[in-house]
């Protein structure tokens, strides 16, 4: 598999630690592809739900793909969410190409970006954190059911299905707070002055473009690592929704399993920063 250029890449809600996370199907395609810019857009690692139990190699394996990106000067920036809310008070930290921050404004040729998680537009994130939390573990355990479900389909020669897709397209609520998502950032951004607005969080990829009284704004989500499988990618100022298929990788990985091994990712223990970041308080931001 020769490795594809791309000028940026977004990819979002990957929530590492956690058993519905897609972490080898998401290294082999970090593995396939040049990106001159990544952009991690929140809820990459999911510190809400973190148990020093479950962190398997794989997951690792992703951490140091995005390090080895690091090590080789590519821009990474890494924008916070809400599952991942406790790297926030490490806002504008620099170590090297690495950047955590929490919103990120872009040039995509002439026309402005500006880029962002997305939570701040959910009313259960801000007013009700613990019924988000619950909300989360549940999530959880239906993706675990999903995957003993996708198993046993498997195993009768039938497609794979989606439980949680299923439920969300189901719930009139669940397309009514989408579209309220996506209509409240596109109107923000308009009135703000620019061409694109890109989220993450509700695992809803799209591209589509949202008019309001005061203009038009080109609206972007890269989806997520759990249930779509999905990334933004731009490439000479052109947007496309990346879709994993297990099909287009069925040659020999571009890498060695130990290829994106480098000094830095040695000396890096993920499970004690983890530990340490969820036993420390949260700081008013």
């Amino acid at each position: 598999m020769q490795k594809r250029d791309v000028d940026l890449i977004i990819i979002s809600d990957v929530h590492l630690g956690t058993y519905g996370c897609h972490a080898k199907e998401l290294l082999r395609y970090l593995k396939s592809v040049k990106p001159k810019q990544l952009i991690l857009n929140g809820d990459i690692i999911d510190i809400w739900q973190f148990s020093k139990r479950y962190w398997p190699e794989s997951h690792m394996k992703v951490v140091r793909k995005i390090l080895k990106f690091v090590a080789e000067g590519v821009p990474v920036t890494y924008l916070t969410g809400n599952h991942d809310e406790l790297l926030r008070k490490f806002a504008d930290f620099r170590l090297g190409s690495l950047t955590l921050t929490n919103k990120l404004t872009l040039r995509i040729g002439k026309k402005r970006a500006w880029v962002f998680h997305g939570d701040i537009f959910d009313v259960t994130m801000q007013h009700s954190k613990w019924l988000a939390r619950l909300g989360a573990v549940g999530y959880d355990s239906l993706i675990l059911l999903n995957s003993l479900v996708n198993w046993m389909l498997e195993k009768l020669g039938r497609d794979k299905m989606s439980l949680s897709k299923k439920i969300k397209n189901s719930i009139k609520n669940a397309i009514k707070f989408i579209n309220d998502f996506e209509v409240t950032a596109a109107s923000l951004a308009i009135e703000k002055g620019y061409q694109y607005v890109v989220c993450g969080h509700i695992h809803h990829p799209e591209i589509k473009q949202i008019e309001t009284a005061l203009g038009t704004v080109t609206y972007l989500n890269s989806g997520d690592w759990v249930e779509n499988l999905t990334a933004l990618e731009c490439h000479r100022g052109k947007w496309q929704i990346y879709r994993y298929q297990a099909e287009d990788y069925a040659t020999a990985d571009p890498e060695p399993d130990g290829a994106e091994h480098d000094d830095l990712s040695e000396k890096l223990d993920i499970k004690r920063l983890l530990e340490v970041l969820k036993s420390e308080p949260m700081v008013a931001l």
